[in-house]
């Protein structure tokens, strides 16, 4: 039989009680997450070599996740907030908690501070310009050369839609619709790599009533080659006409500079959501121009050169059964040049120059 406590033990038992309440009461836990599948027909036409790649009947998950986020007030304006976000891959059960966006820092009048695993300035700015992001057919297969989910400055040096492990950043408050967004990706790799790999972010973005406007630039230093950088531009805006319209549209140069000379290209996206009974209508169209320059390297989904150019058209429809579950059907084909190998960022085919690779999906969302 347990012994019972003694006196000294209770007493500090309720010293502890009576501290942490006022801790407890000003500081909040919520549970959230997206559970985002879908069943897909996907293949890719023969490409420029003869290959034929054929089809392929698959279960996709579209980045679904569970997280955890809160916060604590620390007296006056400022308060402590933190979240950690993993992932959940409900076709093959696999995750990994903090894969997602999670960080610690502190927010108040003059703004929010924090460090952790995030998304960079310069992919959130634009992200829900795109009714199909994140899935297959997301515009990151054109728009900023790929997606990675989680990446330093050494494992994924293409991708300039990213999320940046041991990242600081820092959101402004508004003023007169505008706010500031930057963020430092760390140089921890400077100890195992040769050179000092660093990533700088930034986004000026305007919100307020119907008007979205972004413009947003990137530096990756020294990832293709030591004391080279690549960069990234990028304009946005979106605009809802009125209730149930929403167009959107994106600019965007992406430079690179690698040991074989400069790589650099131009591209374009566009989208329409369109309310159409109970759900919605929508469209995307991506436009990548060929790539140009002295490289002879292939980075990412592009190099330099004739007919490698690509677009990409996506059309869906998607149909809430209630303000949290949705289901939803596309079809998205990526039509490349002769010359060009873009693939969807999400859920790849693997495909060769000249293949056109193309997916109809049908698919369950839900938020809880």
């Amino acid at each position: 039989m347990p012994r019972p406590p003694t006196p000294r033990a209770r007493l500090a038992a309720l010293c502890l009680a009576v501290s942490s309440a006022p801790a407890l009461a000003d500081s909040s836990v919520t549970v959230y997450g997206r559970i985002n599948t879908a069943i897909e027909y996907s293949r890719a036409s023969t490409a420029t070599d003869g290959t034929a790649l054929g089809s392929v009947v698959r279960q996709t998950n579209n980045r679904s996740v569970f997280g955890l986020r809160g916060e604590e007030d620390l007296g006056g304006t400022l308060k402590a907030v933190w979240q950690i976000e993993s992932n959940v891959s409900m076709d093959t059960g696999q995750g990994q908690i903090a894969g997602r966006n999670s960080r610690v820092g502190l927010q108040g009048d003059y703004g929010l501070l924090f460090m952790g695993h995030w998304h960079t300035p310069y992919t959130e700015s634009t992200m829900a310009y795109d009714p199909y992001y994140p899935t297959t057919a997301g515009y990151m297969a054109l728009i900023s050369n790929g997606s990675t989910s989680s990446s330093n400055n050494v494992e994924d040096t293409s991708s300039f839609d990213r999320r940046q492990k041991n990242i600081l950043q820092y959101r402004s408050p508004q003023w007169g619709g505008v706010s500031l967004w930057l963020g430092w990706g760390l140089p921890e790799e400077k100890t195992t790599v040769p050179r000092n790999p660093a990533l700088y972010s930034a986004a000026a973005v305007y919100d307020r009533g119907p008007l979205n406007a972004t413009l947003a630039y990137e530096i990756h230093q020294h990832y293709q080659a030591a004391g080279r950088n690549d960069d990234a531009l990028k304009v946005g805006v979106a605009y809802q006409l009125f209730t149930g319209t929403r167009i959107a549209a994106v600019y965007e140069h992406l430079h690179y500079r690698t040991d074989t000379g400069d790589l650099q290209r131009n591209a374009y996206y566009t989208s329409l959501v369109q309310k159409l009974g109970p759900g919605s209508v929508r469209i995307g169209f991506a436009f990548a121009a060929n790539g140009s320059g002295s490289s002879v390297d292939t980075i990412g989904f592009f190099r330099s050169g004739a007919e490698t150019g690509a677009t990409q058209l996506t059309v869906g429809y998607d149909y809430p059964m209630s303000k949290r579950t949705a289901l939803f059907a596309y079809y998205s084909r990526i039509d490349n040049k002769r010359n060009a190998i873009y693939d969807f960022a999400i859920n790849e085919l693997g495909i060769r120059a000249g293949a056109d690779p193309q997916t109809f999906a049908l698919g369950m969302r839900h938020n809880f």
